[in-house]
């Protein structure tokens, strides 16, 4: 039963699909390597972290503080929530239970996305903390940090990795099916059209606990 929810980060609550891709695209042909083209970098997200992401277009391993010239891009990016997300995690606040991230990106990158789009987590877990997903390691870090098993998550994500971590950890995959990586052939547990239907797996809680 799902107790908990936990949330991945592009393509599930926020927009990112101009933003991330362009700055690393950019910062690839800053550092010195040809610009790929944005959806190429989208298609590496699954390899992990941005620093890996521009190691692996580099064909080399990044020196110095090159990693920051991604981080400066970014900054001061503006992001949009998908429809319906702001209202979902108040209403989450609202039943007493945290806000939580888990991102393949770095939890530096996630803060800097999350914050301007108005999304305050009380905790993220990056993929600079643990192996990259699927492989369930951030989940059950989430799940070691708020005391539960992960058995009581479901884990809502829209690429094909998110829902195999969960699968991996022994939570429930919930797919965010507004997501720009959604495939609707990928084994779920169940698949949400609108973020609020997640509140509505939420067992043993209810308003003003």
């Amino acid at each position: 039963m799902v107790s908990h929810l936990v949330w991945d980060m592009d393509g599930t609550l926020i927009d990112s699909t101009g933003v991330v891709p362009d700055a690393l695209a950019d910062a690839i042909a800053e550092i010195g390597g040809q610009r790929p083209d944005p959806v190429e970098v989208v298609a590496a997200y699954s390899l992990g972290t941005p620093e890996v992401i521009l190691e692996h277009f580099l064909g080399r391993a990044l020196t110095g503080d090159e990693a920051g010239v991604y981080y400066r891009l970014l900054a001061g990016a503006v992001v949009d929530p998908y429809p319906g997300i702001l209202p979902t995690l108040e209403a989450l606040v609202g039943l007493g239970l945290p806000v939580v991230v888990f991102t393949g990106t770095t939890c530096r990158a996630a803060h800097a996305l999350l914050g301007p789009a108005g999304i305050h987590p009380s905790l993220v877990v990056g993929g600079d903390q643990v192996p990259a997903k699927p492989a369930p390691d951030g989940l059950l870090r989430v799940a070691a940090e708020l005391g539960i098993e992960p058995s009581a998550i479901g884990y809502i994500g829209d690429a094909n990795v998110d829902l195999r971590a969960a699968h991996a950890a022994g939570a429930t995959a919930l797919a965010a099916g507004w997501g720009h990586l959604h495939d609707p052939a990928e084994p779920a547990h169940a698949v949400l059209s609108h973020p609020s239907q997640a509140l509505e797996l939420l067992t043993g809680r209810r308003a003003g606990c």
